[in-house]
This record gives structure tokens, C-alpha cells and sequence, in this order.
């Protein structure tokens, strides 16, 4: 306690406790004879509304006042935390409450905050009861200060200093200032791993996130020591050792020494690895519902191979998924090994217990504080006064986390007390900004400077629609796109998208003069899911083609429009499907995504068949690597007389297709030196990715080596494989602020003497 600082108040707390002792401990020659109330006045207010005060107080006009009716309203008006102090004065048949109102913080303000964000200290702050407009008091600044300083360790921050100063102003009020004193992060300087037999220490500290330092750390800063990344660096050396059959393997201690001057941190890990233990047998034991076999296929434990924790948790929790299935959400699976240390041998038995089979009453949704609950229902596949069924919640979940329009989706499954075979599922999600205007510059090395501006709304008015309209320019594409998507424009789920756009295209020839193509056009194209995670689209659009006549238009497009004028309109008709399973659109390393589209246009002045086929697969490797393999092809048709229309060309070359050669230079070279594509294309990449030294397991920066393959060419030319080009290299994918970016360097392996090489290649945005 600080008596000498005029600002300090007594907890509510005290002061209630205080209040109670004084009034129980009044003689009784002062006690209040009981009577009835005739009016309670308010005194002292100067912010507080009265109605606060009366809705407080345990009695009203006409009741009878006593003395433990006043015990009580003291109790629950100290309890409010507005006043500092309060008594109860009765006048005749009056109750006059006088109450004292705490400061109420005018202004919060930080000096030398340069680790965190302002705001985010504000809102930690002020959920602590520390913020403008909220009542002073001195124990909440106390705790502030830890906070603050606590927030400081997390940053390796371990010299930081808060300082706190309340300054009284006018009506009552104060203004708090948190001065900070940050001081440098402390480094780790050296970490060792005592008790390793089996591998080295050098083999275990790379599997750490934590790091003495590399070339890397500024960026990464995993050279800061923290408690919660030590502690997943420590999980993550048990699981290497316990998934190679040291079942027995302990830590036996982490001790974390800090220099005298808080600049240097030491970590000391010592571990007893134990012995080498492989597995003889797996037995199952327990009730099985009578589906022993069926279970045993779940089996993911192999007799003769070394234990591996992983395999018995990814076991035991197929168990419980599959008795999920069946209706039992509480069921127990427990592995439990029989050791024979003299042989080194390890007999895991399997026993289960499915508890009772239960249903789902109900299914609350919280947290959505402008998404309609309707959207995130209509994703659910598990339905109440159903029979409970893991599986169905699980992919309700994913499902609802795919939507895009929340932080964080967590499904808890709560019994009900009354009905122990029935449990309700709480759905609870964090919203997260859908909205985006965006107006940048970009610059590639196909593209030079770009424009772009877009204003999109995922979720439009919580109603699960998108709305967006882009604008694009670069040097030989211009683009102003309006898009509306209904992803349940139907309630079987039938979604409906349209788009209105125009586009514009202008290439170089090889005398630098550029051509237009211009292409306005809209469609509407609906979206059927056949399978959770199947869907078929189909669509129709019209469109215009409009050649123009700029000099240096290559001889195709003049002979094109020659032949059948310089407007061509179209009516497509599009079918597609796709399926995507991969665990990341951004930074995939698993999953395969394909997708099929087909265009056809049999109306108009324009006659053709489009074909698009792409398969992505992407494989998790040991040691952090991840491969992507990549293949697309690309077909065009002509209908009956009409030739396939050149303006529907493929391309390829550059980041997207086969890097090392120039953007879109591969394919028909036209008389004029323009590059115009071609009817039919090829691209086979591979990439292994693997992390920068230095990231840990950081994904948003990855170093990778690739391999392309592919070529384009014009209607009717056969693919054969001396016609291939292809290249190899190294590049840098960093998921940046600005977006997805993507570098390589590279050199051509097959190649012709008109090829245009360009080693070095970047680009924000760009796929695979």
C-alpha cells in the first residue's frame, strides 16, 4: 500500500469488507429500529446514472429498512467498482445513500513503445479494466505493469522497465502514462543437449526452432529465447526419439541461465534416451462393437518395426473417429504397452471402451457477430435429434472453416446433465475482416509496372455472397471485372456466379510495336456439389472479340480478320469440374487439387471447343521438404469449316508455365516476330521445397529447386518430344505484406536458337 500518494484507493474489496465490519461491529444502542420506507435519495453522483445506484440497492419505497438491508446495499454498491466510498444516512423515514465516485481514467498513453503495436497494448489493457473511461484503481496499474512486463519476457525483452504515472485533472478524472524503457532482446548465445547417444547433438538442434543465431534471425527471431517455443522444441526432440523406438525416452530437465547483464541466454537440455524397443504384436482387447475386423484395418502399428508414438496416437484416435461413427462421442481407447526390457520388445494392447451411444439435442452457434447464422448452419452435414457422429462434425467443421470468413472455428461437444444420452455441440467462431479495398502498383518482369485497385466483399452483409470489382493495367493486359458469387443460390447448395468484364490485350511484335485485342463479354455460370468435396460447374456467356488495326498486327490476326471482320462475337457454353484436398492453398504441402473446364462455342461468328485440364499433388517428405508436382493441358478445336480462332490461343513460357524462357514467348512465331501462341499446350513442373536455414518450420518463406517442361503449339501440330523445351533451376517463394511472391533463377536444358531466355524471373501473385 502507498498511503503517502494522494491517488491511491483501497480495493472495492477492503472497503466492502471494512463497511460490513463497521456496520456489524455497531453497538446496538445505534442500531436502526426497522420502518418503512416513505424515500431513498442519491447523493454524490457526478458521472454514474442513478439507475445504476437504485438497481443495486435490496430495497425499494414501501419496503421495511433494517439494518442488514443496509449491510447489504453497501456490499453490492462497493461491488460495482464506481465508488470509493459509501454510507447509508437515514433521516427520519428517509434513506439517503452518499456515495463517493472513483476517478475515471480520461486518457491512457505509452512512451517508448517500439516492440508491440499501441493497439494491441490498448485492448490487453482495457480487458483488464485499464482504459479511457473506465473507473481508476491503483491495484488494476499494479497488475498493468506486470502485464506489460510479462508481455517484455515473451520478446526476450528481459532488461525492460514500465514506469507509471497517474496525473489527477479536472472533474474528478486521471490520466495514466506507462513509460517504457525496452532496453535490447537478449540472444541466445549457446544451446546443448547432454545424455544423446543415439544422435548427435548437432542432429537434434536442428530439429529445434530455437537457434544460437544465423544468418537468418533477424527476420525469423529465432535466436529470442520463449518458454512456449522451448517447450515445442522439447516435444518435438520426444517424438523424434520416441518415433524411433526409445519408448522409455525422458527430459530430464531444460535449465534456462540469462547473463548478469540480461543480454545472453544459455539453454541446458539433458535427456535419458533409454533403450531400443520393437514391436512383436498388437492385440485388440476391450468392446469393439463386434467389428473387430473392421477396426484392425485402423491399425497403423507394424509387428517387427521399431515403436513409434505416432503410429500408436494416429491409431488410437482412428478408433475413437470410428466409434464416433457409431454414435459414441465418449468413447476411451487406451494403448498400452507390455515392456520386456531384457529383450527389448514391446506388445501393445489396444483396450476399448465405447461408454454409451449418444444423440446430438442441439446445435448453438456463438461468436458471429455479423455472419447469419444461417451460413454457418447450412454447412453443417451434422444435424440435430441425430445420432452423434464424429465424422459428420468434423467435415462440418472443415467446412465451415473453408468458408473464409473466420479467425478461428472450434465445435465442443457438452453433455447435457438431465439426459446422459444426449449432448449438445457448441459451434464458436471469431470473426475476421471479408472486405478489401486495395489500390498498389505491382511490377514483374513480363508486365513491368501495373496498376491495380479492387474493392471485394467475401461476405456481403453476413450473407455468405462475394461482390467484387477489379481493375487491372499492365503494359500488355488491362482488365475491369464485376463479380457477384451466391454460393447457395439454391438451397440444395447450387451456387450461381456472374461476371461482367472487359478485357484488353497488348502484345509486342519483334519491332517493339504493340497490338490490341479487345474483349468484352459477361457470363453467369452455376455451381453443383455432387460429393463434399466434388463440384460441377456448367455456364453460358456472350462475347465479342474487336481486332484492332494498330500497325504491326500479326499476319493470323489480319488474315482472321480479314476473313470474318473485326468483330467476332461468341456464345460459350462452359463445363467443368474440379476437387481440392490440399491443406493449403498458399503453402501447400499435401493434398492434390484438380479441376477440368471445357468451353464451346457451336453459335455466333466464333466456333469452337476449349479444353483445360491441371492436376497438382503435393507430397510431405522427411526433413521438412515438400514436393509439388504440377501438369496442365491445354486443348483448342475449331468447329466444322471455321478455324480455331487465334485469339483463344494458349500460351506458355515464364513464372506459371516454363520458366528461364520469356513470358508467353514460347509457341507460333508469327512472320511479323509476334508471339500469338497456340492451339494446343503442355506444362509439367516439379518443385521440392525446402525451408530457409535459419525459419525452422516457418511455410511463408521456402527455398526451392524446380524442373519445367513444355511447349505450345498451333492446330493440328503433333507433340512430340524433341519439341519439348525445358529448365531448371532455384527460387524463393515468401508469402510477403503485399502477397504471394515468387523469384527464380534458371537455365534452359532443351532450347532452340529463336527461344528468348530470361534467367531470372519474379512475380507477386503468381501460382504454380
Amino acid at each position: 500500500m502507498r498511503p503517502s500518494n494522494p491517488l491511491f484507493q483501497p480495493t472495492p474489496f477492503v472497503i466492502a469488507v471494512a463497511a460490513l465490519a463497521m456496520v456489524c461491529a455497531a453497538p446496538p444502542a445505534r442500531a436502526v429500529e426497522p420502518f418503512a420506507l416513505q424515500d431513498i435519495r442519491v447523493e454524490g453522483l457526478q458521472r454514474t446514472d442513478p439507475g445504476t445506484v437504485f438497481a443495486a440497492l435490496p430495497f425499494r419505497v414501501g419496503d421495511t429498512y433494517t439494518d442488514d438491508k443496509a449491510a447489504a446495499a453497501l456490499r453490492a454498491l462497493f461491488a460495482t467498482g464506481l465508488f470509493k466510498d459509501v454510507r447509508i444516512e437515514i433521516d427520519g423515514q428517509v434513506a439517503i445513500v452518499v456515495v463517493e465516485e472513483r476517478p475515471v481514467i480520461q486518457n491512457v498513453s505509452f512512451l517508448g513503445l517500439k516492440e508491440f503495436e499501441k493497439d494491441t497494448l490498448v485492448k490487453s489493457l482495457k480487458d483488464a479494466g485499464i482504459g479511457e473511461g473506465l473507473p481508476f484503481d491503483r491495484a488494476l496499474i499494479d497488475r498493468a505493469e506486470q502485464e506489460i512486463k510479462r508481455q517484455y519476457l515473451t520478446r526476450s525483452l528481459y532488461g525492460a522497465e514500465v514506469v507509471t504515472t497517474v496525473t489527477p485533472v479536472e472533474r474528478n478524472r486521471v490520466n495514466v502514462s506507462f513509460a517504457m524503457t525496452e532496453g535490447d532482446a537478449a540472444k541466445i548465445r549457446e544451446i546443448r543437449i547432454l545424455g544423446s547417444k543415439a544422435f548427435s547433438e548437432s542432429t537434434l538442434t536442428d530439429l529445434m526452432d530455437l537457434t544460437s543465431g544465423g544468418w537468418l534471425t533477424w527476420y525469423t527471431k529465432n535466436d529470442r529465447y520463449s518458454r512456449a517455443k522451448l517447450n515445442g522444441d522439447l516435444d518435438t526432440i520426444r517424438a523424434y526419439y520416441q518415433n524411433r523406438g526409445y519408448l522409455e525416452f525422458v527430459i530430464e530437465s531444460a535449465q534456462v541461465t540469462i547473463s548478469p547483464d540480461k543480454q545472453d541466454v544459455s539453454i541446458l537440455v539433458t535427456v535419458k534416451e533409454g533403450q531400443l524397443f520393437t514391436v512383436t504384436g498388437v492385440r485388440l482387447a476391450g468392446d469393439y462393437l463386434g467389428k473387430e475386423e473392421d477396426f484392425k484395418q485402423l491399425v497403423q502399428i507394424r509387428p517387427g518395426e521399431p515403436y513409434r508414438a505416432t503410429a500408436v496416437t494416429e491409431t488410437t484416435k482412428a478408433f475413437s473417429d470410428r466409434f464416433g461413427i457409431f454414435g459414441y462421442a465418449f468413447a476411451r481407447v487406451d494403448a498400452r504397452p507390455e515392456i520386456d526390457r531384457a529383450t527389448g520388445q514391446v506388445a501393445l494392447v489396444l483396450a476399448a471402451e465405447p461408454q454409451r451411444r449418444v444423440y446430438v439435442r442441439r446445435i448453438d452457434v456463438a461468436g458471429n457477430t455479423k455472419t447469419r447464422d444461417e451460413v454457418i448452419r447450412r454447412e453443417f452435414r451434422q444435424l440435430e435429434s441425430s445420432w452423434y457422429d464424429g465424422q459428420r462434425i468434423k467435415l462440418s467443421k472443415e467446412r465451415v472453416d473453408r468458408l473464409g470468413y473466420f479467425k478461428d472455428v472450434n465445435v465442443e461437444t457438452n453433455e447435457v446433465g438431465t439426459a446422459p444420452d444426449q449432448v449438445d455441440l457448441a459451434v464458436s467462431v471469431t470473426e475476421k475482416p471479408t472486405g478489401n479495398l486495395s489500390l498498389g502498383v505491382s511490377y514483374s518482369s513480363a508486365d513491368r509496372f501495373a496498376l491495380t485497385a479492387a474493392i471485394k466483399q467475401d461476405n456481403v452483409f453476413g450473407s455468405g455472397n462475394y461482390l467484387g470489382l477489379e481493375i487491372n493495367t499492365s503494359r500488355v493486359a488491362r482488365s475491369l471485372v464485376f463479380s457477384s458469387v451466391d454460393p447457395y443460390f439454391t438451397v440444395d447448395g447450387i451456387s450461381r456466379g456472374i461476371d461482367m468484364y472487359y478485357r484488353t490485350s497488348r502484345p509486342f511484335n519483334s519491332l517493339g510495336n504493340q497490338y490490341q485485342i479487345a474483349s468484352p463479354g459477361a457470363s453467369v455460370r452455376f455451381g453443383v456439389p455432387f460429393s463434399e468435396y466434388d463440384t460441377v460447374f456448367f455456364g453460358a456467356g456472350i462475347e465479342q472479340t474487336v481486332i484492332g488495326t494498330a500497325s504491326g498486327l500479326p499476319n493470323q490476326y489480319f488474315e482472321y480478320r480479314f476473313r470474318y471482320g473485326e468483330r467476332s462475337n461468341a456464345l460459350p457454353l462452359t463445363l467443368g469440374w474440379s476437387r481440392d484436398s490440399r491443406d493449403s492453398v498458399l503453402t501447400p504441402t499435401a493434398g492434390r487439387f484438380q479441376r477440368v473446364n471445357f468451353e464451346w462455342s457451336a453459335v455466333g461468328d466464333v466456333r469452337y471447343t476449349r479444353t483445360n485440364l491441371q492436376m497438382q499433388q503435393y507430397l510431405a517428405l522427411p526433413y521438412k521438404l515438400s514436393l509439388g508436382l504440377n501438369g496442365e493441358l491445354g486443348l483448342g478445336h475449331g468447329i466444322g469449316s471455321r478455324p480455331y480462332p487465334v485469339f483463344k490461343n494458349f500460351y506458355g513460357g515464364g513464372l506459371g508455365s516454363v520458366r528461364v524462357f520469356e513470358q508467353n514467348s514460347l509457341g507460333v512465331i508469327d512472320p511479323t516476330g509476334a508471339y500469338i501462341g497456340g492451339a494446343t499446350k503442355l506444362n509439367l513442373s516439379t518443385e521440392l521445397y525446402f525451408p530457409v536455414p535459419g525459419t525452422g518450420n516457418d511455410k511463408s518463406l521456402r527455398i526451392f529447386a524446380f524442373v519445367d517442361a513444355g511447349n505450345v503449339w498451333r492446330e493440328g501440330e503433333a507433340l512430340t518430344w524433341d519439341s519439348l523445351r525445358s529448365s531448371a533451376g532455384l527460387g524463393l517463394s515468401w508469402i510477403s505484406p503485399v502477397g504471394p511472391l515468387k523469384l527464380s533463377y534458371g537455365a534452359p536444358l532443351r532450347k532452340q536458337s529463336t527461344d528468348r531466355i530470361q534467367r531470372f524471373q519474379f512475380q507477386i501473385g503468381t501460382a504454380f
